[in-house]
C-alpha cells in the first residue's frame, strides 16, 4: 500500500502540543474522566470493577445498544464499533474497494477520506466545492462524475472544513442518485448533533438508505477524542460484516475502559451536546465579529454547524508561512488551508472555552504584523 503523507496530522503533530492557544481545533470542549463519572451515580465503582480483557470485536453489546439509540430505526447489530473515526474510514475503504473500482469524494475534505481511498488502488474523482460559489454543491457535476464502476460516494455533513450543513434537498438528491444505481453512500457525520440550529438537522444517511454507512465519533460533537471511539452504522449486513472482517487485521477490538466511558457519555449525550453547543454559538458570534472588523484581511461563508469554519485570507501572502509565523510568534495555532489543497484559506476552530483569549492573542499579533 502506498499512501501520501497526512499533512493535517503532520502540522498538528508539529505544533498542537506546544502552542499555548488552539484556534483551529475541530473538536468541541472536552471533559475530565471525573466529570464523566459524575454524570451517573455509581459509575466510578463500576469503572474500577470493569474487566480489562478483550472486548467483542463488533463492540460491547451494551455500547452498541446505546449507539443504536442515537438513530431512528437502527438495531444494535447494525453498529460496528471502531477505534475512532479514522479506523472507520480506513477499514471501510479497504474492505469494500479494489483496484479498478471508482470512488467519488466530496472535497475539500479531511485528508484521509481522499488519500485512504486512493491507497486501495481505486480511482478517485473529486466532487469539488469552491469558495467562489459559496461552497455550494453542484449536482450536475456529481452526475457527470458517475461511472459504471462507481462503488462509493463519500459525503461529509456537517462539513469539514467549512462548517456548513448540506442542504436537505441536496442530501436527498445524493441519496436518490446513489440508490438508483446501488452505490454505497459513505456519510461522515462526526459533527452531527452540533448543528447551530438543531431544527436543521438532517437524518442520518443510514436511516434513509439501506446501502448507506454513517460514520460517528466521540471526538467532535461530544468533545471526547481521548476515548478514541467511533462507529460505522449500516442496515446492510454484508457491508458491516466485510468491515468487521477487515477490523480483525487492524485493532481486533476496542479498549474496554473506553467502551465503558463511551457508553456512559452517550447515555447523557444531551448534557454534553447542550454545553458544547452553547460554547460554539457564543464563540461563533465573537469570531464572526472579529472577522468582520478585519474584512480587509478575511472573509468567510459563516458556518451553520460544527465548531469549525474556513476563512479566506485576502492578502497575497503564503498562508502556510503565515500560520507558522502566527504559532511561533504568538503561540496561536491556525490550520493552513494548504492541507486541504486550498492555499488561500485558514481553518478556524471555535469550540473551546478559551477561544476568546486565543482570539485576543491573534488580534494582538495582527495589530503588530499587518
Amino acid at each position: 500500500m502506498q499512501i501520501k503523507p497526512f499533512r493535517i496530522e503532520q502540522f498538528f503533530g508539529k505544533y498542537e502540543f506546544a502552542a499555548k492557544y488552539l484556534l483551529s481545533s475541530s473538536d468541541a470542549e472536552s471533559r475530565t474522566i471525573q466529570e464523566l463519572l459524575e454524570l451517573e451515580a455509581g459509575s466510578q465503582k463500576r469503572l474500577l470493577a470493569h474487566w480489562c480483557g478483550y472486548t467483542e470485536s463488533p463492540g460491547a453489546p451494551a455500547l452498541r445498544e446505546v449507539i443504536s439509540g442515537i438513530y431512528a430505526g437502527i438495531k444494535p447489530d447494525e453498529v460496528l464499533v471502531v477505534s475512532a473515526a479514522e479506523e472507520g474510514i480506513f477499514i471501510l475503504y479497504h474492505a469494500l474497494l479494489s483496484p479498478g473500482d471508482h470512488v467519488i469524494v466530496e472535497t475539500p475534505c479531511y485528508e484521509s477520506a481522499l488519500e485512504v481511498a486512493r491507497s486501495t488502488g481505486a480511482r478517485v474523482s473529486e466532487w469539488r466545492r469552491c469558495y467562489e460559489n459559496n461552497w455550494a454543491h453542484d449536482l450536475a457535476a456529481l452526475e457527470q462524475l458517475l461511472q459504471p464502476n462507481t462503488r462509493v460516494i463519500y459525503i461529509n455533513t456537517p462539513h469539514n472544513p467549512t462548517g456548513l450543513l448540506m442542504p436537505a434537498g441536496i442530501f436527498q438528491h445524493v441519496i436518490a442518485l446513489a440508490a438508483s444505481r446501488g452505490i454505497i453512500v459513505f456519510c461522515d457525520e462526526v459533527y452531527r448533533e452540533l448543528e447551530h440550529d438543531s431544527a436543521s438537522r438532517l437524518p442520518a444517511a443510514c436511516e434513509v438508505y439501506e446501502r448507506a454507512v454513517s460514520l460517528g465519533s466521540m471526538s467532535k460533537t461530544y468533545g471526547l477524542p481521548g476515548l478514541r471511539l467511533g462507529w460505522l452504522v449500516s442496515r446492510d449486513a454484508n457491508i458491516l460484516q466485510r468491515c468487521l472482517e477487515f477490523k480483525y487485521y487492524t485493532t481486533i477490538c476496542s479498549s474496554a475502559p473506553s467502551e465503558f466511558l463511551t457508553a456512559l457519555a452517550l447515555r447523557h449525550r444531551d448534557v454534553l451536546v447542550k454545553r458544547n453547543r452553547e460554547i460554539v454559538l457564543r464563540n461563533l458570534a465573537l469570531l464572526d465579529a472579529f472577522l468582520r472588523q478585519r474584512s480587509n484581511l478575511f472573509d468567510w461563508v459563516k458556518p451553520n454547524a460544527s465548531p469549525i469554519g474556513f476563512v479566506r485570507y485576502k492578502l497575497d501572502r503564503d498562508v502556510f508561512a503565515f500560520c507558522e509565523d502566527v504559532v511561533r510568534v504568538a503561540g496561536v495555532l491556525l490550520l493552513p488551508g494548504n492541507v486541504y489543497d486550498q492555499p488561500r484559506h485558514i481553518r478556524f476552530g471555535y469550540g473551546r472555552k478559551n477561544m476568546p483569549e486565543a482570539l485576543a492573542q491573534f488580534g494582538a499579533y495582527l495589530d503588530l504584523h499587518s
